[in-house]
């Protein structure tokens, strides 16, 4: 419970600091919103006036503390190009995003892994070990944006199976947007997948050729029940690391891909907001998605040391 209780108040601590850093960047990149959302023909009078409606005329310090003190309360801010609430704006996309970095993860985590274990075990030899191999760099080096485009065109322009610009939202048609998410998860998954299965079987091979191993082998031990119970087990912790790692990307690639497949979520609306100067939006996007990412290393470590009971103390595994 004490190491809990310590990675809570680490991941709130990371929070806070990502969202100071985010919130000051913004104030100084930003220059005057009043003056951009106004045009340089505005009158001074004008241009303060608003500063006073937006609250910029207050300390940086006392916006931020009110700017956090909202983020747990739904309250951040109002959009400069919707003039609407920010949260009321992505909240929406929060759970189309959530649902294909979900997505995206699961198939990662259910596809890579005994992929993984397969090639470490049973390794093929000649030509057929060049061929995985070949085809393991080739899903690595391949962009998820051009996999969109090859999804798009073999998925919904020959085959029909979707209809690409028509997301059906989780709300109306759930299945049906689920489906829609699969392909976007797929190009976002494949460099992922193939990244964790050379992980895994360089960490299962390594693994392998450890004394007690081979110690156990040699004793009588069955290979296939000393792989379960100890080589498995022991490879787990760089495993669950790597995975929790992979969430970064899932949130990298789930802004590219959503451009490509039109799909209405957070990193989609991140661009245009961008693009926009809607800089009350990015923020909130930013420290959103900043979120998932910490809250992914996180449990990984809640994990590893239920897995491992030494690092608790803040040793690693040997």
């Amino acid at each position: 419970m004490k190491y809990a209780a310590k990675r809570i108040a680490m991941l709130l601590f990371t929070m806070v600091i990502v969202s100071l850093l985010a919130f000051v960047a913004f104030d100084v990149i930003s220059g005057d919103p009043a003056t951009a959302m106004l045009g340089t023909q505005a009158t001074p009078e004008r241009v303060a006036e608003l500063r006073a409606e937006l609250g910029l005329d207050r300390p940086l310090l006392v916006r931020y503390g009110e700017w956090l003190l909202g983020f747990f309360t739904g309250n951040l801010g109002t959009s400069y190009s919707y003039h609407q609430p920010v949260w009321d704006l992505i909240a929406p996309k929060v759970g189309v995003t959530l649902c294909l970095s979900l997505l995206s993860f699961v198939l990662i985590a259910v596809i890579s892994v005994p992929l993984g274990v397969r090639s470490a075990t049973r390794r093929s030899r000649g030509i057929l070990n060049g061929v995985e191999t070949l085809f393991n760099q080739l899903c690595m080096a391949v962009p998820p944006f051009f996999t969109s485009i090859l999804l798009t065109f073999c998925f919904s322009t020959v085959l029909h199976w979707f209809v690409h610009g028509s997301f059906p939202g989780l709300g109306s048609d759930f299945f049906a947007s689920l489906r829609y998410l699969f392909f976007a998860a797929v190009a976002i998954a494949i460099p992922r997948i193939a990244m964790t299965v050379r992980m895994l079987r360089s960490t299962i091979a390594d693994e392998m050729g450890k004394d007690y191993v081979r110690t156990a082998i040699s004793r009588g031990n069955d290979r296939a029940g000393v792989l379960r119970r100890h080589v498995l087990k022991n490879s787990l912790v760089p495993v669950v690391t790597f995975l929790a790692q992979t969430m970064a990307e899932i949130v990298a690639g789930s802004i590219v891909v959503e451009q490509a497949f039109a799909i209405p979520g957070l990193g989609r609306m991140l661009v245009a907001s961008i693009g926009s100067r809607d800089y009350p939006v990015v923020q909130a996007i930013i420290v959103i998605l900043a979120f998932w990412v910490v809250l992914a290393g996180t449990v990984a470590d809640l994990i590893n040391q239920r897995i491992d009971p030494r690092l608790r103390l803040g040793g690693g595994a040997s």
